[in-house]
């Protein structure tokens, strides 16, 4: 990570000039993926105002702060820029998190003709819906088969990681296949 520091209106100091460069090393922890950060110190009319500018891939983050002390500008905007990585790298983590897009519940019906037996054209018509098995416990799956219209629901099993299938005898019983 490269740290660029860039002085207005004022001489920039060896302990100032350490004082950022600390400060923006500990932002490495947050987020590894940091290109450059660039420091603006300046001093307006006894206002100490302190800038960052932080480049990672794909994402600028900018922060600044105003303060009456060199160190305490600094230090407000280290933690301002602190808290946009954290939203970030949320951001980013929860994105990850979610499931691949098969794995995620798809569903789509179509009906098609099946001739039966090709001397008298008897035709049977099937309707077919396809899903992708959600991974559920077995309480998890009577309790949504409790809510659906259909009497019948198939799942993976968390404990076993297999497809099962659960059907809905009448109010009281049901009846679980395994494979």
């Amino acid at each position: 990570m490269q740290i660029t520091i860039t002085a207005r209106h004022f001489e920039l100091t060896k302990a100032i000039r350490d004082y950022v460069e600390s400060s923006c090393q500990k932002l490495n922890r947050y987020f590894d993926h940091i290109i450059n950060i660039h420091a603006t110190l300046s001093l307006e009319d006894n206002r100490n105002i302190c800038e960052l500018s932080l480049h990672a891939p794909r994402y600028v983050l900018k922060s600044q702060a105003e303060e009456m002390d060199m160190y305490l500008a600094i230090d407000s905007a280290v933690d301002k820029l602190e808290v946009q990585i954290k939203k970030l790298k949320d951001r980013i983590t929860d994105h990850q998190k979610k499931k691949p897009l098969k794995e995620q519940f798809i569903s789509y019906s179509h009906e098609s003709d099946i001739i039966v037996n090709p001397e008298n054209h008897t035709r049977k018509t099937i309707k077919t819906k396809r899903t992708v098995a959600e991974t559920l416990s077995l309480q998890e799956a009577l309790d949504k088969l409790d809510r659906q219209k259909e009497n019948f629901l198939i799942f993976r099993n968390v404990e076993t990681d297999k497809l099962n299938v659960l059907v809905k005898k009448d109010e009281q019983n049901y009846k679980l296949i395994e494979p």
